[in-house]
């Protein structure tokens, strides 16, 4: 109705804003089709995701279709199970008892008939199915926790070596050396390196000039200094230093001291050590972990 006022006009807008309401159950039925949608996509992509079979990766994936080894890895009384392919070198086996314990490579000392070498394989060494391998090694924590002063003992030793006259001149070491070279003594090979022998280092002489034998328990980390009169089990980790020189006119053999204190009292000195197994006493026994 048109009005002075303007009234019709008003009426007309309000109108014209007015919608016809669609049916109530259209709109539900609509909006339970989208949510029905939408439920469907999800439960669908939920029993994709539950029904694909789980893979955990245990860095194995890089190891099918190889020839594979089956070990015990024995470390701080625990056994761990390991699949570990058979032309892998003793660094990659570091790392895979390295994700099974938590101790880092550079920390570890690994045996298997000696010191493991990290740039051969296990073919190689001739590891068997089902061996044994030792770890010995602590974690930093440990380490530091302990805090043994080994590196500073060792850089003394070296620092008072240096100062001194060659070992086998001294009168203290030509007293034993001067009974000649044992006719037992195991043959030396000039210009190799070789692993520790199965069996024990004998014929040798200690510092009394008496016949001495050395026995490297790997299993308890441990040291077998035997003589005629009895035999001494010192463990590896209370051993600081190892002193060796070769011994004046028949290099291919060493006198060798190991450092059980913090003096040169402390010194158990062997003499006629064959060449080839001096550096592998040296890393058994000090272990190449123990610098980080």
């Amino acid at each position: 109705m048109a009005t002075q006022d303007g009234s019709e006009e008003v009426v007309m807008e309000t109108e014209a804003t007015l919608k016809e309401p669609q049916p109530l159950c259209e709109n539900v039925g609509k909006g339970n089709a989208e949510v029905l949608e939408t439920v469907s996509r999800t439960d669908n992509a939920g029993e994709s995701s539950s029904t694909q079979d789980p893979t955990v990766s245990n860095g194995d994936d890089s190891d099918e279709g190889k020839e594979m080894v089956d070990l015990k890895i024995i470390w701080n009384k625990n056994k761990y199970d390991l699949k570990i392919p058979l032309d892998g070198t003793g660094a990659k086996l570091k790392e895979r008892i390295h994700s099974l314990t938590g101790l880092p490579p550079a920390m570890q000392k690994v045996m298997y008939k000696g010191l493991l070498p990290e740039d051969k394989t296990l073919r190689e060494i001739k590891v068997t199915n089902g061996a044994k391998i030792m770890v010995v090694g602590s974690t930093i924590n440990d380490v530091l926790a302990v805090n043994t002063p080994k590196e500073v003992i060792q850089q003394e030793v070296k620092a008072e070596e240096n100062k001194k006259e060659p070992l086998c001149r001294q009168k203290q070491h030509r007293k034993v050396l001067d009974k000649g070279k044992p006719e037992d003594i195991m043959p030396s090979v000039k210009g190799t390196k070789e692993r520790l022998p199965t069996v024990p280092l004998a014929g040798m002489y200690n510092k009394s000039g008496g016949k001495v034998r050395l026995t490297f328990k790997l299993e308890q980390d441990q040291l077998w200094i035997g003589t005629k009169e009895r035999t001494e089990k010192i463990p590896m980790g209370s051993i600081k230093h190892v002193v060796t020189e070769p011994i004046e006119g028949h290099e291919d053999y060493h006198m060798m001291a190991f450092q059980l204190g913090p003096t040169e009292a402390s010194q158990y000195w062997v003499y006629w050590v064959p060449i080839q197994f001096v550096d592998a006493i040296k890393d058994t026994v000090l272990g190449k972990w123990q610098y980080f």
